[in-house]
């Protein structure tokens, strides 16, 4: 067990969290292009991810109940880990994907009711509403098991905030 982690009691891991985990790419990584982050913290046996990736850039060293860990010189932001994940905690991040935006791809279990090109309220690890967003395309294949990948474009200094959306009220 993680020891006196705050998202046991908040429910929420933070940035500061993941950083310590050492779950968060190095930035010079981030900087190179699509990069995966794995925002799994529990102790569990669960290893879908590992035999997803067709690098081997997801590794778990030991028992099968150990947190996973990137190897991020092999990672190429495929995106496939992402839908094999049960606990929709892999997320992959384009830093860089435009001069101003960064792409953020994230598990998506739910009805698609939107469309790429859509604008939408962009949300935080807590649900909270961040910025707001583009849906930049979707993702969706029968090996996916019912989980569709929706890639998110955002302004760039939201890369490591946004985990999710939800569609803009209208008027």
């Amino acid at each position: 067990m993680i020891k006196s982690a705050n998202f046991r009691k908040t429910g929420v891991i933070t940035e500061k969290e993941l950083r310590r985990l050492s779950l968060l790419p190095p930035r010079e990584r981030l900087e190179k292009g699509p990069c995966v982050i794995l925002e799994c913290v529990e102790k569990i046996p669960c290893n879908p991810c590992v035999y997803a990736c067709p690098r081997k850039a997801i590794k778990i060293e030991g028992s099968i109940i150990e947190i996973p860990k990137v190897d991020f010189s092999r990672c190429i932001g495929c995106l496939l880990c992402i839908p094999k994940c049960p606990g929709l905690c892999i997320f992959v991040v384009h830093k860089n994907y435009t001069r101003d935006s960064a792409l953020v791809s994230i598990p998506y279990e739910f009805l698609i009711n939107f469309r790429e090109g859509e604008e939408v309220i962009a949300l935080n690890r807590a649900g909270e509403e961040v910025c707001e967003g583009e849906i930049e395309k979707v993702i969706s294949k029968p090996s996916f098991d019912h989980c569709a990948i929706v890639q998110i474009k955002v302004p760039k200094r939201y890369w490591n905030e946004v985990r999710g959306f939800k569609k803009k009220e209208r008027k």
